[in-house]
């Protein structure tokens, strides 16, 4: 995509051609399951096993015959055994019933488990109800996970849930890709960092702690590069030195238009600029391009934009740079719980909150600066351009939990 292209650009149109240039890592390494939090799997795991490994109990209980039961009336059994979790089987003796416990292994010969609850005992023997059906309360052997199924396929990026998975059948170590290495840099001479004081003009730079936290979530890695001066001998550099030291460079500011905005004009003096200005409020003056080959997304410097560019564009991108699966946004139909009476002609992305009964709530300030509506929103909702909002309209909401997941 040419970045002369008139206009601003759709922002379908800006992630596919930027997903179609992101080129995914291909250099892995084995980490232990242990240290594999947040990594993404290079190749698939199938089970040597099953899960569970056998048929077990499903509830405190007793385990017996079918056939031993009366057709139409209570059956009394007496216990032959007691069987708890991780204990060794014996056989079912015909004629009786066993003491046995969730997780427990069914013993051989008995094909049903009924729930303590259903049963009376009486002395060294229970008394069962009838209606009792073989396979009840019982889960058979690889009931969860069976030998030889793919459990993850390649490209997941591992959660709490999926190292549990791993570890129930017994990976104690994981092929994953190199984390991809991130620089982040702020420009702007306004910026201050959190605990100096604050000149006249100045403020505390927001940007760098919020991007720092969405990378290592991600599980990629830093490269700190800092804040830069407002000078394009100072952009030149700090880029140059991104490009030298990480696969992949975000900054934020210096991507309007300016005296003082001058990412834009280094990316071009220094490498290719890809695209510029996207058809969305607020992230219009996002941009993406390249320099000596390593990727760069220029988000806009105010907070409100940077988060909601980083999540719609530049997070996609990440993660297929990363080998990890590019899911689509996804986004669910909300009724508005406000009106919007005059059009604008950007797709607007709002912060808002969707109540339990599916209104979507907006923050009152909007504003690009304003970060804090992020503490009070859990989706964005967009609003088309060129459309008037009346309450009850049907609007997509995008929860921030899958965007930046």
């Amino acid at each position: 995509m040419s970045c002369e292209q008139p206009g601003l650009i759709p922002l379908e149109s800006a992630r596919e051609a930027l997903l179609e240039l992101c080129i995914p890592t291909r250099e892995t390494w084995v980490c232990p399951l242990a240290d594999a939090l947040g990594r993404v799997l290079a190749e698939p795991i199938r089970s040597q096993i099953d899960v569970p490994p056998a048929d077990n109990s499903a509830m405190d209980g007793y385990a017996l015959r079918t056939s031993d039961l009366e057709d139409a009336a209570p059956t009394r059994l007496p216990l032959s055994q007691r069987i708890a979790a991780g204990a060794q089987t014996r056989p079912l003796a015909p004629g009786t019933a066993a003491r046995i416990f969730t997780g427990a292994e069914i013993p051989p010969g008995a094909d049903a488990v009924v729930m303590q609850e259903q049963v009376t005992e009486d002395g060294d023997a229970v008394v069962l109800p009838e209606g009792i059906r073989p396979g009840q309360n019982i889960r058979p052997r690889g009931q969860d996970i069976s030998r030889e199924q793919e459990v993850i396929a390649a490209g997941r990026r591992l959660d709490p849930v999926a190292l549990g998975v791993l570890a129930s059948i017994g990976i104690t170590e994981v092929c994953v890709y190199r984390p991809l290495r991130v620089a982040v840099l702020s420009t702007g001479d306004e910026l201050v960092e959190p605990g100096q004081p604050l000149a006249p003009g100045q403020i505390y730079n927001s940007n760098r702690y919020l991007l720092q936290a969405l990378i290592r979530e991600q599980g990629m890695e830093l490269v700190e590069i800092g804040s830069v001066a407002d000078t394009r001998e100072a952009t030149e550099a700090a880029l140059q030195r991104a490009s030298d030291e990480a696969d992949v460079i975000l900054t934020t500011g210096g991507v309007s238009v300016g005296e003082e905005d001058h990412v834009r004009a280094a990316i071009e003096q220094l490498g290719q600029l890809r695209l510029w200005r996207i058809n969305i409020k607020p992230g219009k003056p996002f941009a993406a391009g390249e320099i000596n080959g390593v990727p760069l997304f220029g988000l806009p410097g105010n907070p409100g934009g940077a988060l909601i560019t980083f999540a719609l564009l530049a997070l996609p991108c990440l993660k297929k740079l990363q080998g990890a699966e590019v899911p689509a946004a996804f986004s669910v139909p909300a009724k508005s719980g406000f009106s919007r009476t005059k059009a604008i002609t950007r797709d607007e992305y709002l912060r808002v909150y969707c109540d339990s009964e599916g209104v979507i709530h907006p923050y009152a300030n909007q504003s690009s600066g304003m970060l804090s509506a992020l503490l009070h929103s859990n989706g964005l909702a967009l609003i088309p351009g060129g459309r008037v909002v009346a309450e009850g309209t049907l609007l997509d909401f995008y929860p921030l939990s899958s965007l930046l997941r």
